[in-house]
């Protein structure tokens, strides 16, 4: 009989949608393992509706819109019913609490407690930091002197902490613990899943790309900073440059991005909506770039783990990030393409469009290579399943 892991992530998705499929990746390729990811039925992207799929399993949850206390209220909705499924679920061996939000590690580290199970915390963001510095919510604040109790109560139980950046690790080995218990398991992607085999014209023509095309595909919400993309692509606008900006996702910033195009006539840009991950690579395919863009916050220099990123290098795009830090020194390590000044997206973009086809294909073999050798998603599920072996 086979190990079971019960995890707990309110935002993952299946491979069919668009959004994050880090977890079904991870957990259905680990060998031993009976993985069920408990999922909140409806999505981080508009709200979509999720169904039960593989080893994913829904769990209802309220309606929200934007920032405000209805997306509070959606987050305590899936903690509650996320612990209760998890209650009477079969007994897992190991609950693993994801945080896209700290109610989800919560409630894994409750059902750990009561099912007698080990119990993994992974931090995806930095929580509460990551709020500060976005500007949503002060360090004085009650808010913020709660949740940072929570953050260090959780750190302490968990018998191992995956984190998703190296940068992460410096800052949870600051707070008092033992860095035998953080281990670095980031995102990743292969290129394998990423090979197309139409020609590349018929793809441009399907998707109805021209010019010099930077796909970015993501959520459009504060922490994005996609505001410096239509900075730039105001800059580039007036220079008749053949760069184009397709924008491929949503999120509660999207509208008021959209309005501030039609207002400064930013005819470079094109907003699509979200496809399914598995369409992603013939985008791609029919793209000449990959952008990567995060807005100029600190915490991002050395506490993110690039998935975007990582899928244009798989697909072997080219890239542009405006991130610098770990981020920009592996796009430099790797020769994947440009790391540029958070707000540098202009010239770094007109740089990447002026290259010459030899050093485009450079770019393109060596984003190619590295994802071999470092981000292969069953190298990374095979030391996932090492370290959980390890606990029990």
């Amino acid at each position: 009989m086979g190990r079971r892991v019960l995890v707990l992530n309110q935002f993952a998705l299946p491979r069919s949608a668009p959004g994050g499929t880090r977890h079904v990746e991870l957990f259905e390729q680990m060998h031993g393992w009976d993985a069920t990811i408990l999922v909140g039925r409806r999505g981080l992207l508009d709200q979509q509706e999720v169904k039960d799929e593989g080893s994913l399993v829904t769990v209802p949850v309220t309606r929200y819109g934007g920032n405000g206390p209805s997306r509070i209220v959606n987050w305590i909705s899936y903690t509650v019913a996320a612990f209760l499924r998890g209650v009477f679920a079969p007994r897992p061996d190991v609950v693993y609490g994801s945080s896209p939000h700290m109610g989800a590690a919560l409630a894994a580290w409750s059902i750990a407690f009561l099912r007698r199970a080990h119990f993994v915390l992974e931090v995806r963001d930095l929580w509460p930091k990551i709020l500060v510095d976005t500007g949503m919510m002060g360090e004085t604040s009650a808010v913020y002197r709660a949740l940072k109790m929570l953050e260090r109560f959780l750190y302490r139980r968990a018998e191992l902490i995956v984190v998703l950046a190296k940068g992460s690790a410096t800052d949870i080995i600051a707070e008092g613990i033992d860095p035998e218990k953080v281990v670095f398991i980031p995102n990743g992607a292969d290129p394998e899943d990423f090979a197309v085999q139409e020609d590349r014209e018929v793809l441009r023509d399907r998707w109805g790309f021209e010019g010099f095309v930077f796909v970015y595909a993501g959520a459009h919400g504060p922490a994005n900073g996609l505001d410096l993309v239509l900075d730039a692509a105001h800059e580039l606008v007036t220079q008749d440059s053949p760069v184009r900006f397709v924008l491929l996702g949503d999120g509660v910033e999207k509208p008021r991005l959209q309005e501030r195009v039609r207002v400064e006539g930013l005819s470079n840009v094109d907003f699509r909506d979200p496809v399914a991950k598995s369409l992603i690579p013939e985008v791609l395919a029919a793209a000449d770039a990959g952008l990567h863009c995060l807005a100029d916050i600190d915490l991002f220099r050395r506490g993110v783990s690039p998935n975007k990123l990582y899928d244009y290098m798989a697909a072997g795009r080219p890239v542009l990030t405006n991130t610098l830090g770990e981020v920009a020194e592996m796009v430099r390590a790797a020769d994947a393409g440009l790391a540029v000044e958070p707000t540098e997206i202009a010239s770094g973009a007109a740089g990447l469009a002026g290259a010459s086809d030899a050093e485009l294909a450079t770019f393109s073999s060596g984003g190619l290579a590295w994802m071999k050798a470092n981000r292969s998603r069953a190298a990374l599920s095979s030391q996932l399943a090492l370290r959980l072996a390890r606990l029990c």
